[in-house]
């Protein structure tokens, strides 16, 4: 396929029928080819989202556009570790980290809810702490890189390779969404990336300290996630 000139002004229209087209043309292409396609097409627009649980995307992004910005939710409820990862990131990886914080402190959230908002009312504490920061934060790009892969959750059974984020009106790319676990791990030990020391404790999947479990033999990736609250999802990818 034929990449649109990095730096060309599009259209909502112009990226949805970008995203729909990449997402039939790369889906067997190579994560590495996808971030390729991104890098090549959308230049400083583009970036990748971390949340810090590994840094196998921010690896195969800075492999295609070295300095790639790197953005992270600081929620305010993160692990000690994995804060310590994303300034591990920052420290060794040819990427620019972007650090993106909510309106309100934690403080100031509890003083306007109630304390532990995210025990009551998990959605508004998401919505206020993750989703509201992302929006605001992605302004500057026309697409972003996500670390979904279809074998976490079926919820992300259907996860596109590249496609169209309706929600935020952008180009969503999510270039390792056909591997399985075992391919991530592969690709850890063979570059050495960076991951959260939490993945070693019995953490599958690492969210905010306060909505996170370890998960149990024979439980999926997303199960130690806002476990007994009904949810799966903070609102970022649905």
């Amino acid at each position: 396929m034929t990449a649109v000139k990095a730096g060309h002004e599009r259209t909502t229209d112009e990226l949805r029928s970008l995203a729909e087209q990449a997402g039939r043309d790369l889906e067997e292409a190579t994560a590495l080819d996808i971030l390729r396609w991104a890098a090549e097409t959308f230049g400083p627009r583009f970036c990748v989202t971390s949340s810090m649980e590994d840094a196998v995307v921010a690896h195969l992004a800075s492999r295609a556009l070295p300095g790639v910005d790197v953005v992270f939710l600081d929620t305010g409820y993160h692990f000690p570790e994995t804060i310590g990862t994303r300034d591990a990131v920052e420290a060794v990886m040819d990427v620019n980290v972007i650090t993106l914080t909510p309106r309100q402190t934690v403080e100031e959230q509890d003083a306007e809810y109630g304390p532990k908002l995210h025990d009551r009312n998990p959605d508004l504490c998401c919505a206020l702490r993750k989703v509201k920061p992302l929006e605001e934060g992605l302004t500057a790009y026309d697409a972003w890189a996500t670390g979904l892969r279809r074998d976490e959750s079926p919820t992300r059974a259907n996860t596109p390779v590249v496609g169209w984020d309706e929600k935020r009106r952008k180009v969503k790319v999510s270039p390792i969404a056909r591997w399985t676990q075992d391919d991530v791990d592969a690709y850890v030990a063979e570059h050495g990336v960076l991951t959260n020391p939490l993945l070693m404790d019995g953490y599958a999947s690492v969210g905010c300290a306060p909505c996170t479990r370890r998960v149990l033999e024979g439980e999926d990736a997303r199960a130690g996630r806002w476990a007994g609250r009904g949810k799966t999802e903070c609102g970022l990818h649905g």
